[in-house]
């Protein structure tokens, strides 16, 4: 295990605190900027639980309002990697999939099953989140790997030994094991319900690395973020960033649309793609699964405002569907399963062409390899 080792500014004190409070939270036209050292002190103070919840909240809410510059962004992540325990597993690559914190609503969430599929295929894969964020509340990683009986809160040693076995050879990352300090904000996030800019760089943690190179997958809606998510790969100097334009933020595009995504390489100019689905036969007139609007409400609407299904219903049901679409069922679920992982081996260069990198993964599905891996490392 080790540490993010760069050179930590001190954690801001009541004067810093006061004087950056004055300037970030003053309104759209006289707010001012911060430094990059301001920005990861007063995060670090954050993480450290040496400010006021108030003052939290200001500070995140002013940041927010103010719109966030890159120098800012960059100390908030900084801070956030202070803080956050890294394991290496024993192989050369590892790629991290990076889903938006507060999960799915509207479809079918099937990224996970990405991850056993890259395993067949000879990549080394995991993903990271939480259980429960909001302002969404929806379906995660953690809840589907709970209902398909596996362990989300596995350690990062335990979870880095998974994707060195030659067996399993992905995982599953849990905030509350990587990075503790900031999983205890997600109450005071809760309550701010506006996304702070706290969810713009949790995503692009690497708590896992490779012994050689380290590449990331995460989503995006909104065209800035393309711009911003780029620059703080370039930051911290991930080998790769691969970043798709995914159903509700997420990493798996639109099945009735080109799929639109950015290839960020540490030796290479940005790439921007727009690539049709006719040539990998993934064409469709759905854009995902939708949720029925018939389903399950929550048992308690007023416990988590914004909430919108019985989550534990919603992720059997995801786990169900994406365990059918590695015994080879057509749907969605497998369209996923297929696309994610097309995407992620051509820009890895372990295939010459998108096509050839789709047949690749629905080859690891129908031998049934896929689905063995994904049952060794529920099993583990």
């Amino acid at each position: 295990m080790a540490k993010h080792d760069v050179d930590v500014p001190p954690t801001a004190g009541p004067e810093l605190i006061h004087s950056v409070l004055q300037r970030v939270a003053t309104g759209p036209e006289l707010s001012k900027n911060i430094s990059h050292e301001e920005s990861h002190s007063m995060m670090n103070a954050l993480l450290e639980n040496k400010i006021d919840p108030v003052q939290a909240a200001v500070f995140l809410i002013g940041l927010r309002m103010k719109r966030e510059t890159d120098t800012e962004l960059k100390g908030l992540l900084d801070a956030i990697r202070d803080n956050t325990t890294y394991a290496m597993a024993d192989c050369e690559d590892v790629i991290a999939f990076s889903d938006p914190y507060n999960g799915f609503n509207r479809t079918i969430h099937a990224s996970l099953f990405v991850l056993p599929v890259l395993a067949a295929c000879g990549v080394n894969a995991y993903s990271h989140g939480v259980e429960l964020a909001g302002p969404k509340y929806g379906v995660t990683h953690h809840q589907i790997i709970k209902a398909l009986g596996g362990d989300p809160e596995m350690s990062m040693n335990s979870v880095a030994r998974q994707l060195s076995d030659p067996k399993i050879g992905w995982g599953y990352a849990d905030q509350s094991k990587f990075c503790s300090s900031l999983y205890g904000l997600l109450g005071l996030r809760s309550k701010i319900v506006k996304r702070p800019a706290l969810t713009t760089t949790e995503v692009m943690l690497t708590p896992i690395t490779g012994s050689a190179r380290t590449h990331l997958v995460t989503g995006y809606v909104h065209k800035p973020y393309r711009e911003t998510y780029a620059m703080l790969a370039q930051h911290m100097k991930l080998d790769s960033l691969l970043l798709i334009r995914g159903t509700e933020g997420g990493v798996i595009p639109s099945f009735r649309a080109k799929a639109h995504f950015v290839r960020y390489q540490i030796d290479r100019a940005t790439e921007e793609h727009d690539v049709a689905l006719e040539p990998m036969q993934l064409n469709r007139d759905y854009r995902a699964e939708d949720i029925p609007e018939t389903f399950a409400k929550p048992k308690s609407p007023l416990q988590h405002l914004g909430m919108k299904w019985d989550n534990e219903k919603l992720a059997n049901l995801c786990a169900e569907k994406g365990v059918n679409a590695l015994r080879g069922e057509a749907g969605a679920a497998y369209d996923a399963a297929v696309i994610g992982t097309a995407l992620t081996l051509w820009h890895l260069g372990k295939a010459s062409t998108l096509v050839e990198a789709a047949d690749t993964a629905r080859k690891a599905i129908q031998s049934g390899n896929a689905l063995a891996r994904l049952n060794a490392g529920l099993q583990s």
